[in-house]
């Protein structure tokens, strides 16, 4: 069976996955499609960190917009449109490149999804009220006795997904991430690369701190402002990283800066579970330095090159 190329660039947040990843399409005709479960949602700019409209229309980008904020985009959903878009891509005669930092929609794709148990509405009302009556991290804190793995992964602001990793894993009665290794429907025809960016933590800190303060620059608060107006305060993308602080100033729970301050940690948190996540693949070839470094530039593309030949 002939297997096709597909380049993938993980990493943590503002470790430079998409800057490297549009060099890369550039110099070998390639086509990204993005993996990160905010950047599917459309209205959703400055808290996503998406590449600018400028840099979309230099390099065709896949999975960025694709569904509207008040409505539901799984993992196993998001997994579905990549493989459409890779093997688009492939049929095109362009080279797929998956860039991203969010390691279950990247694992849905690439090892494919298990079977989960039917789903429990009791169990999930449940747990939705544990979590408006005692707060996200407590909710999380019970996903942590269940399955340290999964919390590891998953943001306690993420209430849908912690809701959700709880359900399967009280329903099987085993963790949810044991569960990913049975049965699963993994994506094949590809020979992969797989690389992750490590900046280092003090210089990747320092980026994160410079991304979320200059979002609020940007507009944040204002940008969640005409979301709140249009989806209401309980729409799901709105406890995401960013946005969920932006949130509070508009309710009047923090100022600004305390804002800053808070997504400023919380991106660092962020970070910190992708790093161990990722670190646990074995196949990931590791760059030191951020994405946009030519040290970084000029190893990935020997990297590539030697993977599959120029195709231009």
């Amino acid at each position: 069976m002939v297997e096709n190329p597909l380049i993938v660039i993980v990493g943590a947040t503002a470790s430079g996955k998409s800057g490297l990843a549009i060099r890369l399409a550039e110099e070998f005709d390639g086509e990204i499609v993005s993996c990160d479960s905010v950047a599917v949602y459309r209205e959703m700019e400055i808290g996503t960190a998406k590449p600018s409209f400028e840099d979309r229309a230099r390099v065709p980008h896949h999975m960025i917009d694709v569904v509207s904020p008040d409505e539901a985009c799984t993992a196993g959903d998001y997994s579905r449109g990549a493989r459409e878009a890779i093997a688009g891509v492939t049929e095109r005669g362009k080279l797929p490149i998956v860039a991203g930092g969010t390691g279950l929609y990247l694992r849905a794709l690439i090892d494919g999804l298990f079977p989960a148990p039917p789903r429990q509405p009791e169990l999930r009302d449940e747990l939705r009220r544990h979590a408006a009556e005692h707060g996200a991290e407590s909710l999380h804190q019970r996903l942590t006795a269940l399955d340290p793995a999964a919390a590891n992964l998953i943001h306690a602001n993420d209430v849908s997904k912690v809701v959700r990793a709880i359900e399967v894993s009280m329903a099987a009665q085993q963790p949810m991430t044991e569960m990913w290794e049975q049965g699963r429907d993994a994506l094949s025809g590809y020979r992969i690369l797989r690389m992750g960016l490590d900046p280092g933590r003090e210089r990747l800190y320092e980026r994160i701190n410079q991304r979320a303060a200059e979002m609020f620059e940007r507009g944040l608060v204002e940008e969640t402002e005409r979301l709140v107006e249009r989806y209401d305060y309980d729409c799901r993308p709105l406890s995401s990283l960013g946005y969920a602080e932006a949130v509070s100033v508009l309710r009047g729970e923090m100022t600004r800066d305390q804002a800053v301050g808070k997504a400023q940690q919380g991106h660092r948190n962020y970070a910190k579970r992708q790093g161990t996540w990722f670190r646990r693949d074995a196949e990931i070839a590791w760059l030191l330095g951020a994405g946009g470094d030519d040290s970084v530039m000029d190893e990935a593309m020997r990297m590539v090159a030697r993977w599959c030949p120029p195709m231009r």
